[in-house]
């Protein structure tokens, strides 16, 4: 059987995705390859590196918004005026990266990692396998309009969430056999709007892509066992908002507790099966 952990975007909501993986090592569930798009591919990297989740733990709890989106109002003004393609800088991303990635290339990871990227010239969905690890984690996580695209081997890459936020199809061509499914959710239950234009787009393109995950998973049936882990709701805070991390992981890993506990109620169909009525 060959284990496939497939994570999903969702800026600051990928704390979440940390609390699942802590339970699903719990139960003696590892990966045998990581699939990861946007702020999964942050998070898988850690993981396929083989480093203790009490780590990537601690790194979330000390996170903060500045620390990732960078304001600098020359930047803004650029992109605002046509002068660049973004509104904020990637360096925030980047030094969080290079200070805690410790292999140079995908290839060299101990669990093979997989990246989600968009070709900006064709719109094409690309899995990058090989090359430089930090540029195609930034490529993956950089999200339209806010961090700049991002260049490698002569192809310019966005953001993977705009075609395959949770890219379970590219787990089981890569050869999975058992898919789990670690997706951030989105923020259900915001008691006013977001304020920022980032914090309002983060949060328009979390709800998109929740939304075309949640329309997929209940059409398409699959030929391995995929398993959808139930991201907790409600979540009172937006993508952008990094100081409710140590909440959002506790909440996850007890609910994936009790989710395993009960059996993994409502698990996806297999392709040829279907529940009964």
């Amino acid at each position: 059987m060959t284990t496939a952990f497939v994570l999903s975007g969702g800026a600051s909501l990928g704390a979440i995705q940390v609390g699942m993986a802590a339970a699903l090592f719990d139960h003696g569930i590892r990966p045998d390859m990581i699939v990861g798009s946007s702020v999964g591919a942050v998070n898988g990297a850690w993981l396929a590196a083989e480093r203790p989740i009490s780590g990537l733990t601690e790194l979330w709890r000390s996170m903060r918004a500045r620390d990732i989106f960078p304001l600098y109002p020359l930047a803004g003004w650029r992109g605002f005026s046509g002068r660049s393609a973004n509104l904020v800088s990637n360096s925030g991303l980047r030094r969080l990266l290079k200070r805690n990635i410790t292999f140079a290339a995908l290839e060299d990871f101990p669990i093979p990692l997989s990246v989600i990227v968009t070709e900006v010239s064709t719109g094409a969905e690309v899995r990058l396998r090989h090359g430089p690890a930090i540029e195609a984690i930034l490529a993956s996580a950089a999200i339209p309009g806010i961090f700049p695209p991002v260049v490698i081997d002569g192809r310019t890459f966005l953001d993977g969430g705009i075609v395959n936020n949770t890219p379970i199809t590219q787990a089981i061509e890569a050869g999975a056999t058992d898919v789990w499914v670690l997706s951030t959710g989105y923020s259900c239950a915001l008691p006013t709007a977001p304020k920022s234009a980032i914090a309002m787009a983060l949060h328009g393109v979390t709800l998109l892509v929740q939304q075309r995950l949640e329309r997929e998973t209940a059409l398409r049936t699959y030929p391995v066992p995929v398993h959808l882990i139930p991201p907790p709701c409600p979540i009172t805070v937006t993508p952008m908002d990094f100081s409710q991390s140590a909440s959002l992981i506790e909440r996850a890993r007890a609910g994936t507790v009790q989710w395993l506990a009960n059996g993994q109620p409502h698990a996806l169909p297999l392709l040829g099966h279907h529940h009964p009525t």
